[in-house]
């Protein structure tokens, strides 16, 4: 299915501003360039401008690239902007963002990975 992001590895943000004219090939060569990883590995690569009612995704599906956008009416994504690094976030993260939240959420109880018996 054409956009089935949903089958990505890992969800990348890049942090800080993005110029929101560029299109597949410059946002593929900021993941690469900027940041150091494959655009072509099964992984979701956000993007936002300044005005942050705007979101662009990234995506390889194996035979070519996906460019998804989303804008926001009336509203803001709650977007990083501390740094212009890359972050790896959750699919619960995600979510988060997409719903107009910010993706650190201090009273989210956080998933626990492994645990031992006591």
């Amino acid at each position: 299915m054409l956009g089935d992001i949903s089958k990505a590895e890992n969800i990348y943000i890049a942090c800080g501003y993005t110029d929101m004219r560029k299109s597949i090939d410059g946002l593929a060569g900021i993941v690469q360039q900027n940041f150091k990883l494959n655009p072509f590995h099964n992984s979701l690569f956000l993007f936002s401008g300044r005005k942050r009612d705007r979101l662009k995704a990234l995506y390889w599906e194996g035979d070519g690239f996906v460019l998804l956008y989303k804008r926001l009416e009336g509203s803001k994504f709650q977007w990083p902007r501390n740094t212009q690094e890359v972050k790896l976030i959750t699919p619960q993260e995600f979510r988060w963002l997409l719903e107009g939240l910010s993706i650190i959420q201090p009273k989210a109880v956080k998933q626990i990975k492994e645990s031992k018996i006591l």
